[in-house]
């Protein structure tokens, strides 16, 4: 048995929204004290206060104050407890590591995404549909909301988070479940790009090229526009307010294009693999600033931050998720091949030599006679590789 998480948009009445926002504001209160107590406790005593101790304190309040905080659900303060707790902790790690910490900031209305529940009917019960498809949420304080949505597997309610997003309340639920897909019998490897967003080799020696949508550059313009009608207004105000909730909208709109995109392109190609390979992609890594230091500045810094948009317009780590589980859900195999070790954008996927490449070199050719796309070549070489097929065995196969 497995989790995954499955989203339903809700459509609460209007009286049903303000019930929902008042406990919103309510987690946003207690996320503020339960932080502001943290803080006050290291500065005047030097002190760490944990999860449990405030969770003892909530009781206290609770019971103190029963007309604000004891009409909310007890375990849902404790996730938001909990959340607090884990923001720390990373804010430790962090500074450990000698990374930037993130110290945990107080929330406003505007930053407070949600919520959550823990076991179903604490609180809260889901009641799906005939086929997982759409449902009703019983939420304690506000009634029964009607929600939209379809859950592909369905499968037992474990617990719950409700967003609030742009206006919007959603409920995403977490389902324990056995996931299953139909797979095909081929083994194929793809490289990634922008100019093209996959190009996909086969064992059964077919090709293919997926274009780049380009979600961010359709919209540009539509961007620019929209952000300099937020700057133009004065802060706060209605205008800028509405301003704001146009330009939110239609990027939620690429983010919404795009994760249907890839949601589509990863079911597919699981249905027609058994094995599928790539090379090993480190984002943090290609996106990084070209901007460098006072004392050493970099060069094309312009250049590089408009193809650091165009490499995160793809979504490459999301669409290798997507491919990764739909993959192994169809009883098949992911594989991520050493990009420094096996180096497939250099590497000839006839003879196995290396040979160094610039990024404009678009076109493989290679001392013994083998030539086609780069990226098609990079694949190829990716294939043999997960495949087992190395000319001269130079390289091991994956385990």
């Amino acid at each position: 048995m497995e989790r995954r998480k499955v989203t339903y948009q809700l459509y609460p009445t209007p009286s049903q929204a303000m019930r929902m926002l008042d406990l919103l504001r309510s987690h946003k209160d207690l996320w503020n004290a339960a932080l502001e107590e943290r803080i006050d406790a290291w500065r005047k005593a030097a002190k760490s206060i944990s999860y449990a101790q405030q969770c003892a304190s909530l009781t206290q309040i609770r019971g103190e104050l029963p007309e604000d905080w004891a009409a909310m659900n007890c375990s849902s303060q404790q996730i938001t407890l909990r959340r607090l707790d884990k923001a720390f902790a990373a804010f430790f790690r962090r500074v450990k590591a000698g990374q930037s910490p993130g110290f945990p900031r107080f929330k406003s209305m505007q930053r407070m995404r949600g919520f959550g529940y823990k076991s179903h009917g604490d609180g809260w019960r889901f009641t799906p549909g005939a086929d997982c498809k759409h449902g009703t949420l019983r939420l304690q304080g506000v009634g029964q909301i009607k929600a939209r949505g379809q859950a592909r597997t369905g499968g037992t309610i474990k617990s719950c988070e409700l967003v609030h997003r742009r206006g919007d309340w959603h409920v995403s639920l977490t389902i324990e479940c056995a996931p299953s897909r139909e797979g095909g019998a081929a083994a194929a490897a793809a490289d990634w790009g922008v100019e093209k967003l996959l190009s996909l080799v086969k064992s059964d020696g077919s090709v293919e090229r997926i274009e780049n949508p380009r979600w961010f550059k359709t919209a540009q313009a539509r961007l620019i526009a929209l952000d300099k009608a937020v700057s133009r207004k004065k802060r706060g105000s209605k205008n800028w307010r509405r301003a704001k909730r146009a330009s939110a909208r239609l990027k939620a709109g690429i983010a919404r294009r795009r994760l249907d995109h890839h949601h589509q392109l990863s079911a597919r190609i699981a249905s027609e693999v058994a094995i599928f390979a790539t090379e090993e992609l480190r984002v943090k890594n290609m996106t990084a600033s070209a901007a460098g230091t006072i004392e050493n500045p970099g060069s094309m810094v312009a250049q590089k931050a408009g193809l650091n948009r165009e490499i995160l317009d793809t979504a490459p780590s999301l669409l290798m998720q997507l491919i990764a589980y739909k993959v192994q859900e169809t009883g098949g195999q992911f594989m991520q091949a050493p990009t420094r070790q096996l180096k497939p954008s250099q590497r000839c996927p006839s003879c196995w030599s290396l040979r160094k490449k610039t990024l404009n070199e678009r076109w493989h050719t290679c001392a013994c006679g083998h030539e086609e796309d780069r990226d098609i070549a990079a694949a190829r070489v990716v294939l043999h590789w997960a495949m087992g097929s190395i000319p001269g065995q130079e390289l091991p196969r994956a385990a």
